[in-house]
């Protein structure tokens, strides 16, 4: 609820887009959809440092399985006006974290937002997941699938 401020703080979440009632309640849904279907969750739970991102990740996870990882905050920034070489350097570290294998048997989760249309992952919905299989580190990744909360609960 409410739009992200020019001068937004991370430790004021008065100053950015929060989540609405909705939202808690697709993120409490996301984790038990989840934990019902036995997924392996690699813990912490990385999330981005926006409060929408951090409440989701915690409603779904638990607080205490949450770990804020600031570059999130330069993934978001892709979509406004930097240079060229701010976007390259984003865009390489993205790859190098896509690419990134967990430990074996485990999953991965970042509690995030969007990405600017054609860049990253692309436009994401509420609630989706996106699905990678990373090759290690400068052998690239695959994205498998994307999911939306519903075909969780559906039992995919």
């Amino acid at each position: 609820m409410g739009n992200d401020q020019f001068m937004l703080d991370f430790t004021d979440c008065s100053t950015q887009r929060n989540l609405s009632e909705t939202g808690r309640e697709q993120a409490i849904r996301y984790g038990e959809a989840l934990r019902r279907l036995n997924i392996p969750i690699f813990i912490p739970v990385i999330a981005s440092p926006f409060c929408r991102a951090r409440e989701t990740a915690a409603l779904a996870f638990g607080e205490g399985n949450v770990r804020v990882d600031s570059f999130w905050a330069d993934v978001y920034r892709l979509s406004l006006n930097i240079t060229e070489a701010e976007k390259d350097s984003t865009l390489q570290r993205l790859q190098h974290l896509f690419e990134m294998e967990v430990p074996s048997g485990k999953n991965a989760v970042v509690a995030a937002h969007s990405f600017p249309p054609h860049i990253g992952l692309g436009e994401l919905a509420d609630m989706e997941t996106v699905i990678i299989h990373p090759f290690g580190s400068n052998n690239g990744f695959r994205i498998i699938g994307r999911i939306q909360l519903e075909d969780w609960e559906r039992n995919i």
